[in-house]
């Protein structure tokens, strides 16, 4: 006891908070100080109106703006300094230059290649007009083209995923990419590490990307040193300064493995025991992933690529990664990714046209509801319209004030004729939509702010694929053992738990 206690003071975690703490009181402190100076009053309060004009003017969500206005209300003499430390999302000139860079690296690659992303395109536009409208959306905003030749494989639950991800470790006699939000020690981790351990011995090369707030709690300071002095390369994504900065909210919340350039997994499942039901925390995990084996997992590739050539600042020789294997084809596949950085909502919009396009359903998995005006107006116009709207969120919270502003968004939704239902078993983390049996998307995406509009993001569009009749199959079951949301329900809740959400969903942009 008294070891860990050792060990967790003079960690990096305790220390990273001790000084944030510390730098917190003295901001709370020098600002105290300065309102009562009537020359530093009125800079501050200039200061706060500067940057409500900047709030104003800047193409930025409704519902951000409404929330900074509401600081500025609030507090009209400290609100401009926070708004300078904490308002400004993207990355200084250097970096933002770097990630540019390393797109056209991509751009060049993609167009270089043996590959033709034109003719998938062409079918797809064959089997379904509006779909390839939506694809070409993708396409233009971020470059990642439309595939067939791929096979594919749905996981209902993170124990099927682990142990297929295991068998496929073993096979890799390249090369093995793995990136994650969250990293935690234990019966998973383990599993995995002997099998990573094995490959390299055996030549392999393997390189682990997590992010660093995202595994904060998870991981001690000393994890990455182990895994280097074992062969592992290894990063920290975006690593926790002990210093206030906007940036910090920019973390890498996807999952990504590669195995050899011609096996690929994504989903909404982390490397740590809960999410594989070998720990009970929210009662049974309820998630999902997919596999991709053939031509579209070159663009999970790239995706993993440019984060890590943009975290190592090394160099990468894309084009050595390319898949090697031809596989057959499962309906047309579209890996695509959404960075924090540009002024591109890639993932809601994707969303939103999914819902916009849908003529008999629309169901949706999500472990967050925290919508804008759009998603809103989007769900609220399908279901009006006729389209059956259903909407699966957690029953157990893992973080219950995001809960508290879930079930604050149920009202608006049901009298518009959306359907909610929550998953009774427990907590409910995977992230899916399926509509009218022709598309679906599984990825890392919530619907929240944090994933449209902070987080580095990525899912995979399924159009045609047997993937989007088992998403549907699996959501048909999962109803099953859902408690279904009514009015009724919501009359019944205590007042203090719809004031707690009504409160915080008016932060909810700014958190």
């Amino acid at each position: 006891m008294l070891r860990k206690l050792l060990r967790f003071l003079t960690g990096r975690l305790f220390i990273s908070l001790v000084l944030i703490v510390v730098q917190l009181a003295t901001l709370f402190l020098v600002l105290f100080y300065v309102q009562n100076n009537a020359v530093w009053f009125q800079i501050l309060s200039g200061l706060s109106i500067v940057m409500t004009l900047v709030v104003v003017v800047r193409d930025l969500n409704p519902a951000y703006k409404i929330g900074w206005m509401l600081l500025f209300m609030f507090f009209p003499v400290y609100g401009g300094i926070f708004y300078i430390l904490f308002g400004n999302r993207r990355l200084n000139r250097r970096l933002r230059d770097r990630l540019e860079q390393l797109n056209v690296v991509y751009q060049k690659g993609v167009e270089g290649g043996s590959y033709s992303d034109l003719l998938p395109m062409r079918a797809l536009a064959s089997y379904s007009n509006t779909l390839s409208r939506q694809a070409q959306y993708i396409v233009n905003i971020t470059g990642y083209p439309v595939w067939s030749n791929t096979e594919v494989e749905y996981f209902p639950s993170g124990e099927a995923w682990v142990i297929d991800l295991l068998e496929e470790l073993a096979k890799a006699k390249s090369f093995i990419f793995l990136e994650f939000f969250i990293v935690a020690e234990g019966e998973v981790w383990d599993a995995v590490l002997a099998v990573l351990l094995d490959r390299i011995r055996r030549g392999v090369r393997v390189c682990l990307m997590f992010d660093d707030a995202g595994s904060l709690f998870t991981l001690d300071s000393h994890f990455d040193t182990r895994l280097r002095a074992l062969g592992i390369e290894v990063v920290a994504f975006n690593p926790l300064r002990a210093h206030l900065n906007s940036r910090l909210n920019s973390r890498n919340h996807c999952k990504v493995v590669v195995i050899d350039g011609n096996i690929g997994y994504t989903g909404g499942v982390n490397l740590a025991d809960e999410y594989a039901n070998r720990l009970l925390r929210f009662g049974h995990w309820k998630d999902t992933a997919v596999k991709l084996k053939g031509d579209a997992v070159w663009s999970l590739s790239q995706m993993f690529l440019q984060l890590w050539a943009f975290s190592t600042g090394r160099s990468e020789n894309f084009a050595a990664h390319r898949p090697t294997i031809t596989a057959h084809t499962d309906g047309f596949v579209q890996p695509f990714s959404d960075n924090p950085l540009d002024d591109n909502n890639v993932a809601e919009n994707a969303y939103i046209q999914i819902i916009s396009m849908a003529k008999r359903y629309v169901w949706i998995t999500t472990p967050y509801l925290i919508l804008d005006n759009e998603m809103i107006t989007a769900l609220k116009i399908a279901a009006q319209s006729g389209v059956d709207v259903r909407i699966i969120t957690p029953h157990i919270p893992d973080k219950k004030y995001v809960f508290a502003v879930t079930r604050s968004y149920y009202r608006v939704l049901l009298d518009a004729g959306v359907k909610i239902y929550e998953y009774t078993p427990g907590f409910l983390h995977a992230k899916m939509f399926v509509s009218d049996d022709r598309v679906a998307i599984i990825g890392t995406i919530n619907m929240d702010y944090r994933s449209f509009y902070l987080h580095f993001e990525n899912g995979v569009l399924f159009y045609g694929s047997s993937v989007v009749r088992k998403v549907y199959d699996d959501i048909e079951d999962t109803l099953a053992i859902c408690r279904p949301i009514d009015t009724e329900f919501l009359r019944t809740r205590k007042w203090y738990s719809r004031l707690v959400g009504i409160i915080l969903r008016l932060a909810a942009p700014l958190l």
